[in-house]
């Protein structure tokens, strides 16, 4: 994957960009992320954000390295799918997104 590939699959599965980057946000406080990518030129790093307010490097691999999966698209090699929580936390993002779409029918 390159980083516009990775890119588009973020955004179609509930990742938002903030800052520039794609980013998962807290289901508490919809303005602040807590989970990024940051794409670099040929690498791209998975950052969480310490309750400190810091942000920690959990995974990060060369472009060349990802793989998306052929069923989900989810790509291979960024632990995204073996890290506790992000599964969820990604499936939240999308619906908030999803529902903030529908509009109340007109009457």
């Amino acid at each position: 994957m390159d980083k516009d590939e990775l890119t588009r699959w973020a955004l179609a599965n509930g990742w938002q960009m903030m800052a520039g980057r794609p980013s998962l946000i807290k289901p508490s406080s919809p303005k602040e992320a807590i989970v990024r990518l940051v794409l670099l030129a040929t690498v791209v790093n998975l950052e969480v954000k310490k309750p400190a307010g810091k942000w920690e490097k959990v995974a990060g691999a060369p472009y060349g390295k990802l793989e998306a999966d052929p069923e989900t698209g989810m790509p291979h090699g960024l632990s995204l799918d073996t890290i506790p929580g992000f599964t969820m936390l990604m499936r939240e993002n999308k619906d908030r997104q999803v529902f903030a779409g529908l509009t109340a029918p007109k009457r």
